[in-house]
Formats: structure tokens, C-alpha cells, sequence
């Protein structure tokens, strides 16, 4: 099943409300071109999970910037200054994890697992008392796994079919993102015939693909696709 779609159809299908996951840490893996379609399209009330915020003035900062998001499930946004002086006047709302909390969140999700259960912040302002547990003479917190609506994702390399293959550290929350959407979108930096890939060093499989955008065709292809 060839996947390809042009960019600005494929974006048109999220609706106002949705909840997307963002691959990405920092500029390495962020698919920049698909959340400028978002900002141009102004899709509004939306849910954004992604590891940072971006800095001020790129990536889903300028989504925030916009008005566009209501929340932001994140680790840090320290590097942006702007969202921050946003979350403190209560113009967007902002969920913070652990780094390796939200990772394990989102990998439950793609796992088809409800949660888990970890000692991780017990102490903290992350934890809710009401989460606590006793399990194996251990007090533990039960934490959720974490789903999205969509998710936008940047790759390296795809066949038609949606075989996906990631740059060294762009991969990161790529792959499990992918696994934890119900409707992945993949912007791809190159497109390769099937048989040029070799099964052993795809990184995302196919099945769990569903809209591929290429960059090589795009009419507004952005600077950082290629990161």
C-alpha cells in the first residue's frame, strides 16, 4: 500500500482538540515541516506531548506562541523562556515527567500496556498520593501509559510502504511515538524503493505507519527537515 500523501491533506485530517505526539529532542528528530502545516492550517485546542518545547520562535514553541495549545505533556522547557513565562501566566497548561517517566509512558502505550508501577519521585511534587501502591513491601507509584490521537514523526529514509529508518540520535522519541498514536505521520527526509532497504536496519516497521509526507516533493520543505 503506497502511503505518500501531500502534506497540507494530511495535516487537514487533525481535528481541533486532537491530541499529538511530537518526536524530537531539541532539533534532532523534530518533524519541523509538519508542525508548520499545523500552524498554518491553526488547528486549535490541541494536546501536545513532546520532550521540550522547542526554543522561542521554532518547532511547536511556535504553536504555543499561537495559541494553539491548550497543554503540553513535556520533561523541560528550560531552554524557552517564552513558553515558560507563558506557563506562569496561565496560558498554556503545561504536565511535566521525568525524562525516562515520559519515555516508559509512551513505550507502555506502544507496548499495549495500561502502566506501570515505579519508585521514581515518590517525594516529590510529581507524585500523587493517590497513585501510591504497596507492592512486594515496596510503597510505589502507579504511573499511566501514555496515548495520542496522532503522531508527527521525522525519519531519515521510508519505502512507500512506510518502512522507517532513523539518523543516529534523530531517532530518539521517534520509534516509540510511533507505536503509541492511533494515526502516525511521517515526514521523510528521502524516499527509497523497497528493495533498497534492508530489513535488518529498518527502525520503524511498516504496520505501524499510516501517512508519509515527502520532503523531496514538498512545496514548503523547512530548513531543519533534514536535521
Amino acid at each position: 500500500m503506497n502511503k505518500l500523501i501531500a502534506i497540507e491533506d494530511v495535516v487537514a485530517t487533525i481535528p481541533n482538540g486532537a491530541s499529538i505526539m511530537v518526536g524530537g529532542f531539541g532539533n534532532p528528530g523534530t518533524p519541523f515541516t509538519l508542525i508548520d502545516e499545523l500552524l498554518k492550517q491553526g488547528q486549535r485546542n490541541l494536546t501536545i506531548i513532546k520532550n521540550d518545547a522547542n526554543e522561542t520562535s521554532l518547532g511547536i514553541s511556535k504553536l504555543i506562541e499561537n495559541g494553539q495549545i491548550d497543554k503540553l505533556i513535556t520533561s523541560h522547557i528550560g531552554l524557552n523562556k517564552t513558553v515558560i513565562d507563558m506557563m506562569n501566566e496561565q496560558k498554556v497548561k503545561v504536565e511535566f515527567y521525568p525524562q525516562g517517566i515520559l519515555a516508559e509512558k509512551i513505550r507502555n502505550a506502544g507496548a499495549g500496556c495500561y502502566g506501570f508501577l515505579t519508585d521514581i519521585g515518590l517525594d516529590t511534587e510529581i507524585t500523587d498520593k493517590a497513585l501510591l501502591i504497596e507492592h512486594q513491601g515496596k510503597q510505589l507509584r502507579i504511573e499511566s501509559a501514555l496515548y495520542a490521537d496522532f503522531a508527527f514523526i521525522h525519519a531519515k529514509l521510508s519505502d512507500s510502504y512506510g518502512n522507517l529508518v532513523y539518523e543516529s540520535s534523530a531517532m530518539n522519541f521517534n520509534p516509540l511515538m510511533a507505536m503509541a498514536a492511533n494515526n502516525v505521520i511521517v515526514e521523510i527526509s528521502h524516499l527509497v524503493p523497497s528493495n533498497q532497504l534492508n530489513p535488518e536496519h529498518i527502525h520503524t516497521p511498516s504496520a505501524f505507519v499510516n501517512s508519509i509526507v515527502n520532503l523531496e516533493l514538498s512545496s514548503h520543505k523547512n530548513k531543519l527537515a533534514s536535521i
